[in-house]
């Protein structure tokens, strides 16, 4: 049947299963909104405060679900408001589908008014892009977009679509959507075997998990292969939820403010097992000194990640759910009761601690553990507040931790919070937010009242940029240059002027009894929790050092 552009988009988006995007309408994707407004019964559009929020929340629902986040926005300024959320995207592995409107063909090229070349800006940070200039291949370009973003290693595909494409009509029938296939054809046997007998060998070994395991589903594939291998686990940021936060096997997260116990186990294991992590720059400190007595085993997806950070010994190449599965089928029951005595003597000697006589981020963290169930989704922001959430929120499950990993990108959680929210509707959603972090994005504090998405937002606010001025504290003689935001800005009015109920914590006494209020709401709330302005995040270690050096602020006292 003939269809316009338009209505052959909205027909692709309901063959792909998408009943949700996010957006922000302009004059070159009109056409589109005018088609949109008529499948309003089919396809929700939710109307975000700023293209950047829209980019988040797609990559929420991307995270939280595994299925393909979608946003839309217009050409020039629109378009470009959407680069730092597909770049979040494409750092962290998100699978998203951005689509943008511009001017048509023939002014294409022409510095037309609002036209900007949104596939050349964004060839970087994408697997893949498209401009769609003929009508005729509208549909099989989104049907391509979708499989590229969910194939081997996910990430965000844009299709930019000229303005008249969406006017002019074109034959269109429906297409059975393929299943997407997981990568197996790249493992091989050899590898396979290699990597039973390192294992076999291994007296001390450790299993390293990042994202790439939560990508995969690979939750019980995990855990068998923890069990079997009878080895301690420490995760990435992004690795949180694919094994239990709360088994006594877990050792906390790696890196600069990872555990000491995850580092000093990493620096005295023989073996590491790394399953879907690629080794970033604030999980190893030092390369040249990370792992340095150990042999190092790396399941990936992604070849490209093999030996880009980290020399291995074996990898192996493919599905880290399949790559699993097979190992646990083939090995043998092993035990390590030395080595996990020696690891598990270290978590008793180490813990992680603050200060318990005043409210602090981490005691608001804890609590809010202590009240909220395994399947509750917590996203968050970037900096201190990121990492307390990291090191206190025990995560249970897979998809229940959506934070900027490898971008890090101030602005994120808000936007990933509302679309995590839409996704899930039966569950708690908590954005946890730094009041530098809140203030980039708190415009979408009235996204959440215009639909009454009821998310609770808590903002620990310490008044200044607490990562930065940590770093100023540490490492720059207590300079605190433009990290102090001591200013007259009431989040409490602020949030009841969008819309949203509201509370400030100033006592530690307050916490518990708010956030069980708090929980039991169904719309939009915020939660001000006010913290001093010079706490900060241990253990740490320095830049340029190893991760054996973690620190503490014990050992800066003493």
């Amino acid at each position: 049947m003939q269809l316009t552009g338009s209505q052959i988009l909205i027909e692709c988006l309901k063959e792909q299963g998408v009943d949700t995007i996010f957006g922000y309408p302009g004059g070159s994707v009109l056409n589109i909104y005018d088609e949109l407004y008529r499948h309003q019964d089919e396809i929700r559009h939710i109307l975000t405060s700023h293209e950047q929020g829209a980019a988040h929340a797609a990559d929420g629902y991307a995270r939280s679900t595994g299925k393909v986040g979608v946003c839309l926005a217009t050409s020039g300024p629109g378009a470009t408001n959407l680069v730092t959320g597909i770049a979040t995207a494409y750092m962290d592995s998100v699978p998203m589908v951005a689509i943008t409107g511009n001017v048509t063909v023939p002014l294409l090229g022409k510095d037309s008014f609002q036209e900007v070349d949104i596939a050349g800006i964004t060839m970087p940070i994408t697997k893949h892009n498209f401009i769609v200039k003929d009508v005729n291949k509208l549909a099989e370009t989104l049907r391509r977009a979708f499989v590229i973003a969910q194939t081997g290693r996910p990430g965000p595909v844009l299709v930019d679509i000229a303005k008249d494409v969406t006017a002019n009509k074109a034959e269109y029938k429906k297409a059975e959507i393929p299943k997407i296939e997981v990568v197996t054809d790249t493992i091989r046997e050899s590898d396979i075997q290699a990597a039973l007998e390192m294992i076999k060998e291994a007296k001390k070994p450790i299993i390293f998990l990042g994202g790439g395991a939560v990508i995969a589903d690979a939750e019980n594939e995990v855990k068998e292969f923890v069990l079997k291998t009878d080895a301690p686990v420490t995760d990435t940021l992004m690795g949180k939820g694919a094994f239990n936060g709360e088994h006594p096997y877990y050792i906390g997260m790696l890196g600069m403010h990872g555990t000491k116990t995850a580092n000093l186990s990493v620096t005295r294991c023989d073996l590491l097992i790394t399953v879907g992590a690629r080794f970033s720059d604030r999980v190893t400190g030092n390369a040249t000194k990370f792992a340095k007595h150990a042999k190092v085993l790396q399941i990936d997806v992604d070849p490209a990640e093999i030996n880009k950070n980290v020399i291995t010994n074996k990898s192996i190449i493919g599905d880290v759910k399949a790559v699993l599965t097979i190992l646990n089928q083939r090995l043998e029951q092993q035990k390590h009761e030395t080595w996990v005595e020696e690891v598990m003597s270290m978590k008793t000697q180490f813990p992680l601690k603050y200060g318990e006589d005043v409210l602090t981020g981490p005691y608001v963290i804890e609590t809010l553990n202590a009240l909220t169930g395994e399947d509750t989704i917590i996203t968050t922001e970037v900096g201190q507040h990121q990492m307390w959430a990291a090191q206190y929120y025990k995560y249970k499950k897979p998809r229940t931790f959506l934070t900027s990993g490898g971008l890090g990108t101030m602005g994120y959680g808000l936007g990933a919070c509302i679309g995590a929210k839409a996704a899930n509707p039966d569950k708690k959603v908590i954005n946890i937010a730094g009041d530098g972090c809140f203030r980039m994005n708190m415009n979408e504090i009235a996204t959440a009242t215009r639909y009454n998405i009821p998310i609770i937002q808590i903002v620990l606010n310490n008044h200044v940029l607490g990562m930065v001025r940590q770093w100023q504290s540490l490492f720059y003689g207590q300079r605190y240059s433009n990290t102090t935001l001591n200013d007259k800005v009431d989040f409490v009015k602020l949030a009841e002027a969008l819309g949203a109920k509201a509370y400030r914590i100033t006592k530690r006494e307050e916490v518990e009894p708010v956030l069980r209020e708090v929980l039991a709401l169904n719309e939009p709330v915020v939660v001000e929790c006010c913290i001093a302005s010079d706490d900060k995040v241990w253990p740490m270690v320095a830049p340029g050092a190893a991760i054996e050096e973690v620190i503490t602020e014990d050992d800066i006292i003493n």
